[in-house]
Order: structure tokens, then C-alpha cells, then sequence
């Protein structure tokens, strides 16, 4: 199943290749920094995971770990 701090660690990564630093993700998102803390205990809720994978560039199935692709289907 999906495990929370894997996805936390994809937002990392993804954010790092493209040199976007995760408080700014957050910021261009709407979504506080906590955001990533709360990620170590619980998962994050759709429309969050959403909002992230649309400033990163990347589908929400990368971000959970579906695919290793972080193209996005359209």
C-alpha cells in the first residue's frame, strides 16, 4: 500500500531535480510547511497531493509510487 514518508521523499526528490526548494512547492501550492511534517504520520489527502504534483510538474501516481515515470497523462 502507499506509505506516507515514501511520498514525503518523492516530493523531495522531484523538488531537487528541478531545484524548486520544498517550502516554496508548499507556498506556490497554498499549503503550509507542516505539510511535510504531518507526512511522517499520516497520509495526505488527495486534493493536497493534487496541488503538489501540479507545481512539481509530475502526476500524482509518481508521487505515490505507482509509476517511476513523473510524466503527466493528459
Amino acid at each position: 500500500m502507499y506509505n506516507s514518508p515514501d511520498i514525503a521523499e518523492r516530493i523531495k526528490a522531484c523538488a531537487k531535480l528541478k531545484h524548486i526548494p520544498v517550502k516554496q512547492v508548499l507556498a506556490d501550492a497554498g499549503l503550509g510547511f507542516n505539510t511535510m511534517s504531518n507526512m511522517k504520520t499520516s497520509m495526505p489527502k488527495a486534493d493536497t497531493l493534487a496541488k503538489i504534483a501540479d507545481q512539481l510538474g509530475c502526476s500524482v501516481d509518481y508521487l505515490l509510487g505507482r509509476t517511476e515515470s513523473p510524466e503527466v497523462n493528459r
